[in-house]
């Protein structure tokens, strides 16, 4: 970062965009709510007790590295501290937006240091927002949840970034618990704008994962009344969530109401439909897909080809879906051709599945990889499936720990690695 040589003309970055565009009390635009039984919210705030926050060892995201000559927020902090020139927000929120491009958590924990030591109150609600979004961008969702405990007051934003961050650390017994907080619902009470879709969506993965079908039909229900059923993403989250507790009715209606329009939803009726083992339907709602001119992508064809696995047709429907693949210049997506070998392999099409293999090289995932070992294994195949192991070690891929036992049982060695 290069210091202009004039500090005191700092041009001022623009706030957080507030999403609820209302949050007076006073105007009451009354949606569905899913937990506040009054208008009234007593919010239970305290005095913050300030201390500096420790570095997070081992942080989950994936940091990106700065070299040795670069000049870190610290320097710069350290350089106004010695000049005695006073911080204001808008170079803080400069500074934590780099820390939040490269991801850098031990940055972060100095410069929120630096943060606390030198405002006496707390510092303002956009800039509070700010350090919550760097502190979960670098994987510190401990600070940045001592960070929103300690805050006075809260915005839509500020529950919305804790969302998120425990969404991307599954953690989602958490989210819920935020979720149905009931400072939180209350500003979805007062709010005149639906919330930002993708909040829901962090919510509706958590029911999924959380087995939670309560809270997913009152979430529908809300958007049911409140006219936001129409959203795709929303909507295909709602159809997965059904599929996976295998509410088969409900997730048809979500279907039924939602805008055919979009590869997305489509993709998840069809994720559903073989969640809950109707494998015909799968292909019913695929050809389905095609006279409505929906274009299909990877996600779709690999859903498809999983219900044609499962369907004993000499792999005849798996043919068509290749062919259909192929026509549609989606055979050499790492998920298709991952699909395909998984397909042909479970099917007993050994020959089929490895000429599959041995096609587009360079695009050969992981998975696709574990597919063809598993299918080796499952097809008798264990010379090959030894064979292939090799490969495997010498492409740096790690085998399926499961099957790699399997493999070791069935040649009653454990030499096998």
């Amino acid at each position: 970062m290069i210091l202009q040589t004039n500090l005191i003309e700092v041009t001022k970055v623009s706030q957080l965009k507030t999403i609820s565009s209302s949050q007076n009390p006073k105007t009451r635009h009354r949606h569905g709510c899913f937990c506040v039984q009054s208008s009234t919210v007593r919010l239970t705030l305290h005095r913050p007790n300030r201390k500096l926050l420790q570095p997070v060892k081992n942080p989950t995201k994936k940091l990106i590295s700065t070299t040795a000559s670069t000049t870190t927020s610290s320097d710069i902090l350290r350089l106004l501290d010695c000049l005695r020139l006073p911080v204001p927000d808008a170079v803080y929120i400069s500074l934590i937006k780099e820390i939040t491009h490269f991801r850098d958590p031990d940055e972060a924990i100095l410069l929120h240091a630096h943060l606390t030591r030198n405002r006496h109150n707390q510092p303002r609600l956009p800039l509070l927002n700010y350090t919550l979004i760097m502190f979960v961008s670098c994987g510190c969702i401990q600070n940045a949840r001592q960070v929103f405990d300690e805050m006075t007051k809260r915005d839509f934003n500020s529950w919305a970034i804790m969302l998120a961050g425990y969404a991307d650390n599954d953690d989602y017994d958490e989210v819920i618990k935020l979720f149905t907080n009931s400072e939180l619902q209350y500003l979805i009470y007062i709010s005149t704008k639906f919330p930002v879709s993708w909040v829901l969506v962090c919510v509706l993965k958590a029911c999924v994962n959380t087995l939670n079908l309560d809270l997913g039909k009152q979430i529908h229900g809300w958007l049911l009344k409140s006219g936001y059923s129409n959203d795709l993403f929303v909507g295909s989250s709602l159809i997965n969530l059904y599929g996976k507790i295998g509410c088969s009715k409900h997730g048809d209606l979500v279907f039924d109401q939602i805008s055919h329009s979009s590869v997305v939803i489509w993709t998840a009726k069809i994720t559903k439909t073989c969640k809950e083992e109707r494998f015909h339907e799968v292909l019913d709602v695929f050809n389905q897909m095609g006279k409505e001119g929906i274009r299909k992508n990877s996600f779709t064809i690999s859903s498809v080809l999983s219900a044609c696995s499962k369907i004993s047709d000499d792999g005849n429907c798996g043919e068509q879906v290749h062919a259909n693949a192929i026509k549609l210049g989606l055979a050499s997506k790492s998920y298709v051709q991952s699909g395909l070998v998984n397909m042909y392999g479970k099917l007993g099409l050994i020959n089929d599945a490895k000429r599959v293999f041995d096609m587009n090289e360079g695009r050969r995932n992981n998975a696709c990889w574990n597919s063809m070992f598993t299918s080796f294994i499952q097809n008798g195949c264990h010379v090959e499936a030894i064979k292939f192991l090799y490969q495997m070690k010498a492409a740096g891929v790690v085998p399926d720990e499961l099957w790699l036992n399997k493999l070791r049982s069935l040649c009653g060695s454990i030499e096998i690695k």
